[in-house]
């Protein structure tokens, strides 16, 4: 009995044991695990590989130089060569422009040019209506038929000078208009600018042809004071005074010597004669 009991109490020594090894590998199998997420969650993500990459282009300011050293020369010019550049513009487009819109084509910067503006705002060619720019010609006309009735209002002829800007085509179609034997297109013989005058159609006329010929043979007087001198003598005033310009020309010790002689001046050898206003016949030929 006593034999007994010594190995029983040593039986559960043995079982004791063993439970507390077994629940100390079950604790340090927990703790591994525990070791081990906590290193996972923890380690440092490598860093994804890097990609070679083009450098990218560096900025190269003097590209654009040009250009800023063509928009500051002109913003420095003077006023009158700005306001050509506007003027030239609002010409060429017919179309109103704000200052803004002006200084993105013309580079021309009315807003910050106070005498810019004033000049273009007084300008006889700009008409300026609180808000944009734009061309005003002489006569506000927009086609042929207006035109004919501009032209028909000056009996005694209009300057082309001041139909030349009136809206683009003008030109061509007062070309048209003397072709279609509606209007004349003569020069003027002091100025040699031509002048429109208006045909009118009512009054058909027809000239012979010896008239024409003694017309055309008509010589005039070779100097000019003879030529103003029978002007007065048949009731029309010269438009020149040759006898007091010469007199002012002595008086203010001038030089008498007559100036180079152009294309068109009248010299002691020119034969004059009315010889150059063959236009007013040629339209009666045509009816003839």
């Amino acid at each position: 009995m006593l034999h007994r009991q010594p190995k029983m109490a040593l039986q559960e020594k043995l079982d004791r044991f063993k439970k507390q090894q077994e629940k100390c590998q079950s604790t340090l199998t927990s703790i591994a695990a525990s070791n081990k997420a906590t290193t996972h969650k923890f380690m440092p993500v490598p860093a994804a590989p890097s990609v070679a990459r083009a450098p990218a282009p560096a900025v190269k300011f003097s590209n654009d130089t040009e250009r800023l050293q063509h928009i500051n020369s002109i913003r420095k010019a003077p006023v009158g060569a700005q306001m050509k550049r506007v003027i030239n513009l609002l010409l060429e487009t017919r179309q109103a422009f704000t200052p803004e819109q002006i200084n993105e084509v013309t580079y021309v910067d009315i807003n910050a040019n106070k005498a810019v503006f004033d000049s273009l705002r007084n300008n006889l060619k700009v008409n300026y209506d609180g808000k944009r720019f734009s061309y005003k010609s002489k006569h506000d006309l927009r086609d042929k038929e207006q035109l004919l009735y501009l032209i028909r209002k000056f009996v005694w002829g209009i300057a082309v000078i001041d139909l030349k800007d009136a809206y683009p085509t003008v030109m061509e179609d007062l070309q048209a208009l003397k072709a279609a034997g509606q209007i004349w297109l003569l020069s003027n013989f002091d100025s040699q600018e031509d002048i429109a005058y208006p045909n009118d159609p009512r009054v058909p006329i027809k000239v012979d042809d010896d008239l024409k010929q003694l017309f055309l043979g008509i010589e005039l007087p070779r100097d000019m004071i003879d030529i103003e001198r029978d002007l007065q003598k048949n009731g029309m005033k010269p438009a020149t005074n040759t006898a007091q310009r010469r007199a002012t020309s002595e008086v203010q010790g001038m030089s008498s010597k007559p100036k180079p002689k152009k294309k068109h001046e009248i010299t002691k050898r020119t034969k004059l004669t009315n010889a150059h206003l063959p236009e007013l016949f040629r339209h009666l030929d045509k009816k003839s």
